[in-house]
């Protein structure tokens, strides 16, 4: 007698580097990369600009491009200290959507439906392996518009 196995469905791919870190992560920190609306970066492009300004690479640990599927990509890993937010760096962690400004440089909340999806999504991700960090923009921790919305409300149910 042939038993039949039963076939699993296909599990979505997994947000990229999402995983438990060896630091104690306290907040998570949301970004924009004060770029104009509607154009496009990676997290490749952001590297390479935080080089350039003498820093050993890219600050954030997540970007959320500005494509057509938001595409979430991996910057620094978790279990290094991120350079994003000035005094929380070493219980943190940071994420970046591609956008910030309206097309004459000014801070706009430029997210498409998409990106606000992606990011979503990604938080309650991370939520589920840090239940008690606190969601914040960067808005909270200085005196910039960055990321140009209330992470707060917005976030407040995750």
């Amino acid at each position: 007698m042939q038993v039949e196995e039963k076939k699993q469905p296909k599990k979505e791919n997994p947000i990229p580097g999402v995983k438990k870190s060896k630091r104690i992560i306290k907040h998570i920190v949301v970004h924009c990369s004060a770029t104009k609306e509607g154009m496009d970066f990676s997290a490749e492009d952001i590297d390479r600009w935080h080089k350039n300004r003498g820093w050993s690479g890219i600050g954030y640990n997540w970007v959320v491009r500005n494509d057509a599927r938001g595409t979430i990509e991996t910057g620094r890993d978790v279990d290094r200290i991120p350079a994003h937010v000035k005094g929380i760096n070493r219980s943190s962690l940071g994420i970046c959507y591609i956008g910030g400004l309206d097309q004459n440089g000014d801070p706009k909340d430029t997210r498409t439906d998409i990106q606000k999806h992606q990011l979503r999504s990604l938080l309650k991700d991370l939520r589920k392996i840090y239940p008690e960090a606190e969601i914040s923009g960067h808005n909270q921790w200085s005196s910039k518009a960055c990321p140009c919305f209330d992470c707060k409300i917005e976030y407040s149910q995750i």
